[in-house]
This record gives structure tokens, C-alpha cells and sequence, in this order.
């Protein structure tokens, strides 16, 4: 299989917050459309340091990642970011790449907005089997009259 590739909107969460609560204008929320690497062995969303800067997002903490070559690099994430694929949408943190390196869209944003690589087009897509609305898995165990979700 191929790289996959994928447009995507990625977006300032905390300007989307702003304009929802009607303190800032929805056309003054930052964005940008990006075709990103989806690489379902990154766990993160992973953006540079461009992105940062044009979205003006805000680190919040920095992390270790552990490099495909072994190598460990602590870098900056940053919070919230929204991203959005065609009918779906999902909030979460970015880990901060330099300069100008290719954003990738890891196993988490994935999971969670319900998508899929299709081998045979080489493309995200929506899941098929729920096209409108993501759906997630939740298991539901009984033990001793208490429920425990995870």
C-alpha cells in the first residue's frame, strides 16, 4: 500500500469556543486546509510549527515521541485543534513538529472521527457501515451490580 493522503480542516478550538460563546466573529477563527499524511502508526494528530503559527495555537505541555528510528524528541503540544473530514469532526491535541515537516493525522483523530483507509482506492473514507454519524465502540462488562465502561 501507498501513502495516504487526506484534506482536511484543521481549526483553532479555542477561537471555535470563542465564537460559540459570541466573543469573537465565526469569520475571525482561524483554519486552514492542509492534505495531510494519514499515518495510522502515529497516535497523535502532528502538526508544525507553520500550522502553529498561522492558527496561533497554544502549548500546553511538551511530550517525548519516540521516532521511527528509535530516536526520543520531546516536542511542544498544543490544544485544542479541531480537525474536520468531510462529515466529521473531532477536538483533540497536537504534537508540534519543526519548521515546515509533514503533518500527520494519527490513530487517535481517526479512531474517533470513524474513518478508514480503503486499500484499494488508497483514500480515507467515512465508514460505510455508519455514513452519516460516527459511532464508536464501547464495551459494557457487569460485575458485582457495578457497571465498568472501557
Amino acid at each position: 500500500m501507498g501513502l495516504i493522503y487526506a484534506d482536511v480542516e484543521i481549526i483553532n478550538g479555542g477561537d471555535l469556543e470563542m465564537a460559540r460563546r459570541n466573543l469573537l466573529d465565526i469569520d475571525e477563527v482561524k483554519r486552514i486546509h492542509v492534505n495531510i499524511l494519514v499515518d495510522t502508526g502515529a497516535i497523535m494528530l502532528c502538526i508544525n510549527e507553520n500550522i502553529q503559527a498561522q492558527l496561533q495555537l497554544q502549548v500546553v505541555e511538551k511530550r517525548k515521541a519516540q521516532l521511527a528510528n528509535g530516536h526520543i524528541v520531546e516536542y511542544d503540544v498544543v490544544s485544542p485543534v479541531e480537525i474536520r473530514f468531510k462529515n466529521r469532526q473531532t477536538t483533540c491535541r497536537a504534537m508540534v513538529l519543526p519548521d515546515d515537516t509533514e503533518p500527520l493525522l494519527g490513530a487517535i483523530p481517526l479512531e474517533d472521527m470513524d474513518v478508514l483507509i480503503h486499500p484499494q482506492r488508497q483514500e480515507l473514507i467515512v465508514h460505510p457501515d455508519h455514513p452519516y454519524i460516527a459511532q464508536m465502540k464501547i464495551k459494557q462488562v457487569k460485575k458485582n451490580s457495578s457497571v465498568i465502561i472501557g
